[in-house]
């Protein structure tokens, strides 16, 4: 499945970085530029579960965009914020089929988040990776 330039973008830049102090950064700003939530769409139908952080997922309505799927997300935590920045230039502005075929395990691996977060950072992205195609899934059902 060919990658958003988005995607692509953010895989170049922070492999710019040789450091992970300098990625984990970079990371944070990424996850500084994420729209804002409402205090409404802060509520418990929206947070995703297994997460050790509180987060939290809002799709827009399908009728917005038919074809693709949007999304928009927040958490407490910098560096999860940072996460959700990676999923959403992934995933957003996607069809519902492509999110559902999107081997996200390889792009964490091209990004080196596979051996630089620890278990329950990982196991928080897995949970809002989850959601997020579990959603598309119903898409396509």
């Amino acid at each position: 499945m060919p990658r958003s330039a988005e995607l692509q973008r953010l895989i170049d830049g922070l492999a710019l970085f040789p450091d992970w102090e300098e990625r984990y950064r970079a990371i944070i700003d990424l996850g500084k530029r994420l729209e804002p939530l409402s205090d409404e769409e802060h509520s418990e139908t929206n947070r995703v579960r297994g997460c050790v952080s509180q987060v939290w997922l809002v799709e827009d309505e399908p009728e917005q965009d038919p074809v693709r799927m949007h999304f928009r997300a927040d958490s407490d935590s910098f560096i999860v914020k940072g996460l959700i920045g990676i999923l959403l230039s992934m995933y957003d502005g996607q069809p519902p089929e492509a999110i559902v075929e999107m081997d996200s395990m390889k792009v964490f691996g091209e990004l080196g988040l596979d051996r630089h977060l620890s278990p329950l950072r990982s196991n928080g992205l897995f949970s809002i990776d989850r959601e997020i195609k579990k959603r598309a899934a119903a898409r396509v059902a």
